[in-house]
């Protein structure tokens, strides 16, 4: 067993053929959520896992889990996978990296004739990207009940059509209630979509928590004024005094390394002229870490200085928390697994905590989860340049056989009872 591998060049032109499906000039992909190009990607994958005499079932937000029995048919089965809609400007193997190992881990388990316990599902998870219809990662969000399936099947993108009204345009609103698939472990293969990994120059990222998150909508109102008779001291500088707030969200970010993270990422200025005094300005901010003490500490040091700012300045500043994700640890048992199969098949190695939502932090809450990163070139992604090495997608995926394995038993193997790995977190 120590010597089962998958096949690299298999799951390169899988991922390569499924690329073909909304291709772009510029060598990305552009496959929206839930449109034609989304149904051709959909009918593909769905068709590659019946050619493996899997069994499909589709939910009613559109997710769909691809079922190899086990020798124990009644233990939850062991899932990984992640999506296969796109960004506009998306590229090759954001969320199709993962279902398509997924989909090797099969191929390989079938011709090398290996029965498991638990059964074994490959799973893809409906508008992932939010770029089309929001709330992002949807699919997963509804699964975990993390909002409704009203609400959902009520978003609209930008020409009004609803998910509702678009899953069944595409036929793939299944019957099955969301969250009632069972899951007794789930792993989710990703490229890094970050520099840290390539740095290193290491090959496997072990992920033992997703950072958490808070954004704000910070609006500073001073007044607006001809930029040549007032004076410095008599104006009252919207921008400048946005600027000290933007400076110290960098700031709180790099009070509490490594994980602090601090970006301001939109700017409207109002009036926006040349020769005219802000009167206003609107800005977003965004915190992250990786504990709800320190993000929680981060919040409260931003309001504090907004408010001293306030008092300070006198201009008025609005500070609102607009969104809210609470950081994900993962569950030690899948982390342990990931790890020790990074270390049987000696890959070089490192934890990188993730700085991305993925459908593994949704999925986290039902069961035990983990996820595997491999590296993208120069950390790019949402872009159509996105790139990968083979040689690394193939170690991600020989990685995650092998943790699946550890997770759901082989059958017929000298290993310990297995039943008690599926209990829930």
């Amino acid at each position: 067993m120590n010597d089962l591998r998958i096949n690299g060049k298999r799951l390169w032109n899988s991922l390569m053929e499924l690329a073909r499906i909304g291709a772009t000039d510029k060598g990305g992909v552009k496959r929206l959520a839930l449109t034609d190009l989304d149904r051709q990607g959909r009918d593909l994958v769905v068709q590659w896992a019946k050619a493996e005499g899997l069994a499909v079932t589709v939910d009613a937000i559109g997710n769909v889990f691809m079922r190899r029995e086990g020798t124990k048919p009644d233990l939850p089965p062991v899932v990984t996978g992640s999506h296969i809609d796109t960004q506009p400007t998306g590229g090759k193997f954001d969320g199709n990296y993962g279902v398509l190992a997924g989909l090797e881990v099969v191929r390989t388990l079938n011709e090398s004739g290996i029965r498991t316990e638990a059964p074994i599902e490959v799973a893809f998870w409906t508008n992932e990207e939010g770029s089309r219809f929001v709330p992002v990662m949807m699919g997963s969000g509804v699964f975990c009940g993390a909002f409704s399936l009203e609400t959902a099947y009520a978003a609209r993108d930008v020409d009004g059509k609803s998910v509702g009204d678009e899953l069944k345009r595409i036929g793939y609103q299944g019957d099955q209630v969301p969250g009632d698939h069972p899951i007794g472990a789930y792993f989710e293969a990703h490229i890094e979509q970050g520099p840290v990994l390539e740095d290193a120059n290491k090959v496997i990222g072990v992920v033992p928590a997703v950072m958490g998150l808070s954004w704000y909508d910070c609006t500073v109102t001073g007044m607006e004024a001809h930029a040549g008779p007032t004076p410095m001291h008599l104006r009252r500088d919207a921008l400048q005094v946005a600027t000290t707030i933007m400076q110290e969200t960098v700031a709180i970010a790099n009070r509490y390394p490594p994980y602090g993270r601090g970006t301001v990422g939109m700017v409207q200025v109002f009036p926006n002229s040349r020769n005219v005094i802000p009167g206003q300005v609107k800005f977003s901010i965004d915190l992250r870490n990786v504990t709800d003490d320190l993000l929680n500490t981060m919040h409260g040091e931003i309001e504090a200085f907004v408010e001293r700012t306030r008092r300070e300045t006198g201009l008025a500043i609005v500070l609102e928390r607009v969104s809210y994700y609470p950081p994900c640890p993962f569950h030690p048992d899948c982390v342990g697994a990931v790890r020790a199969a990074t270390e049987k098949l000696g890959y070089s190695t490192m934890d990188v905590v993730s700085g991305a939502g993925h459908d593994a932090i949704y999925v986290a809450r039902l069961a035990p989860a983990g996820m595997i990163f491999v590296p993208c070139k120069d950390g790019i992604s949402h872009n159509e340049i996105e790139d990968a090495q083979p040689g690394h997608l193939e170690a991600g995926c020989n990685v995650l056989l092998h943790a699946m394995l550890e997770r759901a038993g082989i059958a017929g193997a000298a290993v310990p009872e297995r039943d008690d790995i599926f209990a829930q977190k």
